[in-house]
């Protein structure tokens, strides 16, 4: 009886969240979902509650969002451009000289636009939502001094291997 009682109060435990990389794998679910999409996307304003970074290549953003532990279900605005190989990641506005001198980085701000999927079914290889706010929730953006932190780190260690190499 005691075995049945502590099994009764044992807590359901959480699938593992996803990873980063998981998240904008290109599979053939994400592909059929793009088939079958009504491919509704439209422009979201940079600059005014957000701005966006463009990091190419995708790979290096998503290492960067790992390496600081960015929990894949918080919410972030995170975009994939599978046709260009880039990743965008709202940070907050007006925080891109975080990210000046990083290779490959660029900043979407003021004047610049977004092409986002209307709604998470609506998802394109150009716009494809790897992460986003929750219903009508606004995104919750990704810190900027970190994320550059990461990618600086990042795009130095590549520097150094290469130059090994």
């Amino acid at each position: 009886m005691a075995n049945a009682s502590a099994a009764g109060t044992a807590k359901a435990t959480k699938p593992a969240a996803p990873t980063w990389h998981e998240l904008a794998a290109v599979t053939d679910a994400k592909r059929k979902l793009w088939l079958l999409s009504r491919s509704h996307t439209g422009w979201a304003v940079c600059g005014r509650e957000w701005d966006a970074v463009a990091v190419e290549p995708m790979a290096a953003g998503l290492d960067a969002l790992a390496a600081m532990r960015a929990g894949t279900r918080r919410g972030y605005q995170v975009l994939a451009d599978h046709l260009s190989d880039r990743l965008y990641v709202a940070v907050p506005a007006d925080s891109g000289t975080a990210f000046a001198g990083i290779p490959g980085v660029r900043v979407l701000s003021s004047g610049h636009q977004l092409l986002t999927p209307s709604t998470p079914q609506d998802g394109t290889a150009a716009a494809d939502w790897v992460s986003h706010p929750p219903g009508d929730a606004p995104p919750a953006l990704v810190a900027a001094d970190r994320f550059a932190a990461h990618l600086r780190e990042l795009a130095s260690a590549a520097r150094a291997e290469a130059s090994v190499s």
